[in-house]
């Protein structure tokens, strides 16, 4: 019997000791979040709004930075940053997924229902530019100076655009060229031209607020598709779920629908605060939203 009880001691100090090996993120010195994102529109609302939650409801210090995509994901698989907060998969990031694949690890889709394209304003789809190959028309040629204005060079629609798309529908052959510049660089000249009426072609996606300000069309991949439908994930270092168990569970538990995130990108472009600050009072206002990602 008395072996039974010592036994039993060993294995209840052995239980009490991984518990709080466990619990050891929830100390104060290692509640840190540290996060990098694109400065593409619906990450940056998303990954505010993370923030958000975890400072306010989760007691973490959290630090976030804006990197272009390479050096996002390098940061992950270095081990630098805990997790990279706007994965477009299956085609977009594929070949950051296969280089990094044993240094970075999925903690799931915040976003289901993404598409990348081609997109023009609804104006030149009336005029007869519906598909990629349209581009090719005299007049398109002419009317856009053979330029397709994109955003951060790394960006996989970039790539795909650059190394797949232009080459497979002549673009590249016709002289096409596109134009590096960033996602608030993008919509500043999509809403430029649009003022003025004239013929833009862009680098585009949803979720994407761009589709809530003005009428616009993907143009249709009538020759090869490159583009399909996917979803938004978010990639963690190597050890992020034995290093940081909860953080790791919040981040899978992440998820918006089209709804809710289309509503916290405008109501943060919208807000004269600043993003977090905007993405914070969205919080308050949609509790019901966040509630299921705190552990």
């Amino acid at each position: 019997m008395q072996r039974f009880f010592t036994v039993l001691m060993i294995l209840m100090f052995a239980a009490s000791f991984a518990f709080a090996a466990g619990e050891g993120e929830t100390a104060g010195a290692q509640k840190t979040a540290d996060l990098v994102y694109v400065n593409w529109e619906e990450g940056v609302a998303y990954t505010h709004l993370a923030q958000a939650v975890l400072e306010d409801k989760m007691g973490y210090d959290v630090t976030i930075t804006a990197a272009d995509v390479a050096p996002g994901y390098a940061a992950i698989a270095q081990g630098d940053k805990d997790a990279f907060m706007e994965t477009w998969l299956p085609v977009l990031h594929k070949s950051y997924i296969e280089k990094y694949s044993n240094q970075i690890v999925d903690l799931g889709h915040i976003f289901e229902g993404t598409e990348s394209g081609l997109v023009i304003p609804q104006y030149m789809a009336d005029a007869g530019i519906t598909t990629i190959s349209d581009l090719l028309k005299p007049e398109a040629q002419e009317k856009l100076d053979k330029t397709i204005t994109g955003i951060d060079a790394g960006a996989g629609v970039m790539i795909t655009t650059e190394e797949e798309v232009m080459p497979a529908y002549g673009l590249t052959d016709a002289g096409y060229k596109l134009l590096p510049s960033s996602g608030p660089a993008m919509m500043a000249s999509l809403k430029d031209a649009i003022a003025k009426e004239e013929w833009i072609v862009v680098t585009g996606w949803k979720p994407h607020s761009m589709f809530g300000y003005w009428d616009l069309a993907f143009l249709d991949q009538d020759k090869d598709q490159v583009w399909g439908v996917g979803n938004i994930h978010i990639f963690g270092r190597k050890n992020i779920t034995a290093d940081k168990p909860e953080l790791a569970q919040f981040l899978q538990n992440m998820s918006m629908t089209n709804s809710d995130l289309g509503s916290l990108m405008v109501h943060i472009n919208e807000s004269n605060l600043n993003t977090l600050e905007a993405a914070r009072e969205w919080m308050n206002q949609n509790e019901d939203v966040v509630a299921d990602w705190i552990p």
